[in-house]
C-alpha cells in the first residue's frame, strides 16, 4: 500500500481515545464491516510470541485507537520484502542483530527500525529443572555416557529447516555429541515435553525464549561455553518508510510497546489456556496504565 493511498483514504493521523474510554472501547465488539483497504497492514508469523504480540497490537490499534488493521500471515522473508516495498506497513518480529542479519543487510536501508518490543530473546538446549545440575549443567555434559543413556541419546527438535536445528547440528559437532536430533514441529516438541514432565523422565530439547513452555514447565537452558547458539537478541518492530508521516500516533504506539520476557511468556501461556483474544483482553484489563502510556495518554 503506497503512502499516497494512505493519505487519500484517511487524510492524516487518527486520534487516540482518552484513557477513560479505553476499557469500554477494548471490550466492545467491533462495529460494521471492515473496509476493503485497511489503514494498516501488519505482517505476522505463526510463532506463539509473534501471534500474541501482533494480535494484542492489532486490538489496541483497532478498538483502542480507531484504526482499521489487517493482519497478514507470511514468512519472515516475505514480511521484510513487503515492508521494504511498501506492501506491508509493519512487522513485529525482527530478530536482531544476528538471527535476521541477512534480511537487515538486504532491506535495512528501505525500512524503519522502531526499536525493541522485547529484549533477552535467546535459544539453546533445555532440560527440566528436576535433572540435577550436578549431572547436567552445560551442553558438554550430554556427552557423558551415563547422561546419554538416561536421555536415550535423543534431542527433541522441531522443523528440520528451522534455524535452531542447524545450530543444534553445529552444537552436536562442537561438543562431540553422539545423539539423534529428532525432527517434528513446535507443538509436537512441547507435547513431548509435557508428557515427559508428567512422568519426571529425562529429556533434552531445542528451546527458545520467549515461549509459553517456560511459564508452564520448570525448564532451564544448558550453558553453552562455545557460544554456538549466540548471545541474547532483541525483537524489534520494523515499519515501512513514510508510515510515521501518515500515522504518527500509530508509529509512536509501536515505539512505546514493550514487554519483559516474563510478561510475554505469561501472556502466551494464558493465550494457550484460553485464546489469544481472551488473553489480550485480560492483559489489557490488568495493565490499563501501561496501555495508556503506549497510546500516549497522560496519566
Amino acid at each position: 500500500m503506497t503512502t499516497d493511498t494512505h493519505r487519500r483514504l484517511n487524510g492524516g493521523c487518527k486520534t487516540a481515545l482518552g484513557t477513560g474510554l479505553l476499557a469500554l472501547a477494548l471490550t466492545a465488539p467491533t462495529a460494521g464491516a471492515r473496509s476493503a483497504d485497511p489503514d494498516l497492514t501488519i505482517g505476522w508469523t505463526a510463532w506463539d510470541d509473534a501471534e500474541v504480540v501482533s494480535k494484542l497490537a492489532t486490538l489496541i490499534l483497532g478498538q483502542g485507537m480507531g484504526y482499521d488493521v489487517e493482519l497478514t500471515l507470511a514468512d519472515i522473508s516475505v514480511q521484510y520484502r513487503g515492508v521494504a516495498d511498501g506492501d506491508l506497513d509493519a512487522m513485529l518480529m525482527s530478530w536482531q542483530p544476528l538471527t535476521h542479519e541477512s534480511y537487515l543487510e538486504r532491506y535495512g536501508d528501505r525500512t524503519v527500525d522502531l526499536g525493541p518490543i522485547y529484549e533477552g530473546a535467546n535459544l539453546g538446549l533445555v532440560v527440566p529443572d528436576y535433572i540435577p545440575e550436578s549431572e547436567v549443567s552445560e551442553i558438554g555434559d550430554l556427552a557423558n555416557p551415563d547422561v546419554r543413556d538416561k536421555l536415550d541419546g535423543r534431542i527433541q527438535g522441531i522443523e528440520p529447516n528451522a534455524g535452531i536445528m542447524s545450530l543444534t547440528n553445529k552444537a552436536m559437532t562442537a561438543y562431540d555429541l553422539d545423539y539423534e536430533l529428532l525432527t517434528g514441529t513446535g507443538p509436537k516438541m512441547t507435547q513431548q515435553i509435557g508428557q515427559a514432565t508428567e512422568d519426571d523422565s529425562w529429556f533434552v530439547a531445542t528451546g527458545w525464549r520467549p515461549h509459553w513452555m517456560f511459564a508452564t514447565y520448570g525448564l532451564r537452558y544448558l550453558d553453552d561455553p562455545d557460544n554456538v547458539y549466540g548471545d541474547a537478541e532483541s525483537v524489534h518492530a520494523v515499519v515501512r518508510q513514510g508510515l510515521e508521516d501518515d500515522y504518527p500516533d500509530a508509529v509512536a504506539f509501536l515505539r512505546r510497546m514493550q514487554f519483559s520476557i516474563d510478561e510475554l511468556e505469561s501472556l502466551m501461556a494464558r493465550a494457550r489456556e484460553t485464546s489469544n483474544r481472551q488473553a489480550a483482553y485480560e492483559w489489557i484489563e490488568a495493565h490499563h496504565d501501561t496501555i495508556a502510556r503506549w497510546m500516549g495518554q497522560a496519566q
